[in-house]
Order: C-alpha cells, then sequence, then structure tokens
C-alpha cells in the first residue's frame, strides 16, 4: 500500500488523514486487489486500529452526506472507499487543540482510482456524489451510537468547504433533515 498525507484547503499538512492506493494487479481479464489487511494498514498508518462496523451507501448525484462524526467515549475513525461512481470526500479538522482546527482536506474517490482515505477519530466526514449510484464502503472503528452521533452544517462558512456542485450541475444539494438542520462549527461538540 503506498500511503500519501494529505494538505488542508490552507496548504497544511493535516496529521493523520491520508491517502491509501492499494497495489492492483490488472490484466486483459480485469483486475485484482488486497483491499483489507489489517496488519498492512496498521503499518501504513503508524497506530494500531481495529475496525468493528462496516457501512455500505449508495447515493444518486447530487446528494451530499455530512458533516459526520462520533463524540467520545465512542470516536470513530473510518477508512473510506467508493467501489462503484465517483464522491468528493472531505475531512474537517474539529480537533480544538490542533493547528489545523477548522481546515478541511479532499479527495476523490472512484471505482477507478480505488484509492481509500483514512479519516482517523478527531474528524469530521462528508462526501458529495458526484455520478449517480455511487456506492461507498467504509469501515469503522467504533460501532455508530446515536447518542454520540453529531454533525456540522455542510455550509458552514467559517469552515468553507469548497463542494464542486456547479460541476455536477446542481445547486443545493440533496440533504437528509438531519445534515440540513446541523449546527454550524462554532456550536458543535468537538474534540479536544
Amino acid at each position: 500500500m503506498d500511503i500519501k498525507n494529505l494538505s488542508s484547503n490552507k496548504g497544511n499538512i493535516i496529521k493523520g488523514v491520508c491517502i491509501i492506493k492499494p497495489k492492483v494487479f490488472e490484466d486483459k481479464r480485469g483486475f485484482f486487489y488486497e483491499s483489507w489487511n489489517q496488519k498492512l494498514f496498521n503499518k501504513t498508518v503508524g497506530e494500531e486500529v481495529k475496525f468493528l462496523q462496516d457501512n455500505h451507501s449508495s447515493s444518486n448525484v447530487g446528494v451530499l452526506r455530512g458533516l459526520h462524526y462520533q463524540i467520545e467515549p465512542k470516536p470513530q475513525g473510518k477508512l473510506i472507499r467508493c467501489i462503484s461512481g465517483s464522491i468528493f470526500d472531505v475531512a474537517v479538522d474539529i480537533r480544538k487543540s490542533s493547528p489545523t482546527f477548522g481546515e478541511w482536506t479532499s479527495v476523490v474517490l472512484n471505482n477507478l482510482n480505488k484509492i481509500m482515505i483514512w479519516i482517523p477519530v478527531g474528524f469530521a466526514h462528508g462526501f458529495l456524489a458526484l455520478e449517480e449510484n455511487s456506492e461507498v464502503i467504509y469501515k469503522a472503528s467504533e460501532l455508530w451510537s446515536n447518542d454520540h452521533d453529531r454533525s456540522i452544517r455542510w455550509n458552514d462558512t467559517n469552515i468553507n468547504i469548497d463542494w464542486p456542485l456547479k460541476d455536477i450541475n446542481c445547486s443545493k444539494p440533496k440533504l437528509s433533515e438531519k445534515d440540513s438542520k446541523a449546527p454550524f462549527l462554532k456550536n458543535a461538540e468537538v474534540f479536544y
């Protein structure tokens, strides 16, 4: 696995968030790659992470999910990949003590590039579906907990994510009720 650290919208490297590129073997029959290996993943990200839950979603073009996270004592790290379609994936640093607090980073994940993004504890996560039937699979390091589940408004001007809505001819994303009413970062419960 190759790993690449990501920089924020302000050019700073956001510590912990990284792109993981698996070794893909392709020939005229198709392709093969190892999408999950606990030992190799832990070595790649430099910490021991145990995953407790896998999630799978399908979204149509213009659907925006997020920005989601869970607070202590049930925080989640997430390993995200897109197996069909394409998504604009975002991680926002919500660690109050971090020099990159409130900054975001993004990557396009799709079934062709086969890259994954590791979003550790202390980050909010969201994505915008760029194509119909965009399927996302992700591993979570903690079970989902309604009591600890939180979100931040997708269009918070203090975060100022440059969602590529115009690229998909969308003036307004399709949101869940929960996401449309999420608090802004200044009012959200965050990590310290």
